[in-house]
């Protein structure tokens, strides 16, 4: 079935149709439309699959995308538009510009912690830069997968877009075929994988992946309010966000007061019995339900810990100075678990931050402005936040995306757009004039050559 699709969508693209910005448009204004009616639905399956509450489905996942789909709407054809440069003087007369132009057939494969969105916002950009695509999503988000599926099949003729549900052997059987552009979220140890896959057919790729993300705060933080903001940064989603905050490291004056008001933040937001919350999602799957358990073994808990393996509930959790080989401390923790550390003095924290490789996310909660430069330059990492957390994700004029091992590529806005475009430079030369100094045999002196750079 696959080399079928993949086939189709070849003769498809062949027809240039999708190069047309109003076959473009229009298409995303349909998907907007069935977005739109599904919305309830979408909302529905996503509470199936995790408990997903509404707010957050709607405020990080379907309104997302629409945001993203209006943009797009109202922008793909200034962004499609040729852009002129400026010509060289030693190619004068010509014109230059730079040209966008879709890859062709484009796979993107989608992961279970925010399954709708992180499915369809990269397909916009697809669909807006002229590719073809299949959409892959995960198969540990069933109900979510299957009204993607819906939509997309109500949306599109197959040869243009289409869905591929299916677990492992699916996405092998995918992977093995070439492609002229991959999108990956997920983890590092699968973007490996991707990586590999991609490599055989020298296919570029984007992957979105993860880390081990720091969350530091200073003596000189707002500590009521940088405990409200990590509280929420850190338990949306049941902290199944891969830019949440991993693990605080705070200054050991600070510590007591930031965990006594993120306890308090805790019970604000979901009550004396999180598990009764309707705000509070279920960890997604059962592998990583039982690998958070595991990670909770012999910790010293400052609130939280309480499991129930019918829903895979983990409550929010706070976790005083855990040991860094402890298989908490090992890599990204991807659920509602919270370490917090303390530190004396600011050379420390290099000894924590270090440890791991490139984070997703950086967070610095200070109103030492000297200080949050120092962390900011001195570090690398994908995106981050100076007094809050995660929302930087939420401006369209900041590119997504990580840095070594935690990705590669940035997307959103038109950073998508651009990602899903190969931007082709093109010279048109005039024919009224021709300087014959550049042709054979060379008789300009040599002296002259090394003068003249400036016109290159």
């Amino acid at each position: 079935m696959v080399k079928q699709l993949v086939a189709a969508q070849n003769e498809f693209f062949d027809t240039q149709k999708t190069k047309d910005v109003a076959f473009r448009k229009q298409y995303l204004k349909k998907l907007q439309q069935e977005i739109l009616d599904q919305e309830d639905a979408i909302c529905d399956a996503l509470y199936a699959d995790f408990k997903k509450p509404t707010f957050e489905s709607l405020a990080t996942e379907t309104q997302l995308v629409l945001a993203e789909l209006k943009l797009a709407i109202k922008n793909v054809g200034e962004w499609s538009t040729p852009k002129r440069v400026g010509a060289s003087l030693s190619n004068f007369p010509s014109k230059d510009w730079i040209q966008p132009e879709p890859y062709g057939k484009v796979l993107i494969i989608s992961p279970w912690n925010y399954p709708f969105m992180l499915a369809i916002a990269p397909l916009i950009g697809a669909i807006a830069a002229g590719n073809t695509a299949i959409v892959k999503p995960s198969e540990f988000s069933e109900h979510t997968s299957k009204i993607i599926s819906r939509i997309i099949r109500k949306v599109f003729p197959p040869e243009y877009v289409t869905v591929v549900e299916g677990g492992v052997e699916v996405s092998s059987e995918l992977l093995a075929e070439k492609w002229e552009y991959i999108f990956f979220t997920g983890s590092t140890r699968v973007g490996k994988i991707v990586y590999k896959s991609a490599a055989e057919h020298l296919t570029p790729v984007t992957l979105e992946l993860s880390g081990k993300n720091p969350c530091i705060v200073d003596s000189t933080a707002a500590i009521k309010l940088a405990a409200k903001r990590i509280a929420w940064g850190k338990f949306i989603n049941a902290g199944q966000t891969c830019i949440a905050p991993d693990y605080i490291l705070v200054h050991e004056s600070v510590k007591k007061a930031l965990a006594d008001h993120i306890k308090d933040q805790i019970t604000q937001f979901y009550g004396q019995q999180p598990e009764s919350s309707q705000d509070f999602a279920r960890i997604a799957t059962s592998k990583h339900y039982e690998e958070l358990k595991v990670m909770l073994k012999d910790q010293n808990l400052l609130l939280g810990g309480d499991c129930n393996d019918e829903n895979q509930f983990i409550a929010p959790t706070l976790v005083d100075e855990p040991k860094m080989d402890s298989s908490l401390m090992e890599g990204e923790i991807f659920g509602p678990i919270l370490p917090i550390i303390s530190f004396t003095k600011e050379s420390e924290l290099h000894g924590y931050i270090s440890k791991y490789p490139n984070p997703l996310a950086f967070y610095v909660f200070s109103s030492d402005k000297k200080f949050q430069k120092r962390l900011m330059d001195r570090y690398s990492f994908g995106g981050g936040t100076i007094n809050d957390t995660v929302v930087h994700i939420s401006n369209k004029n900041l590119p997504f995306g990580g840095v070594g091992q935690s990705g590669i590529g940035g997307y959103h806005g038109k950073y998508t757009f651009d990602l899903f475009s190969h931007h082709k430079s093109i010279s048109k030369r005039g024919t009224w004039l021709d300087v014959p100094l550049r042709y054979a045999p060379y008789k300009l002196p040599i002296d002259w050559i090394k003068r003249i750079k400036h016109l290159f």
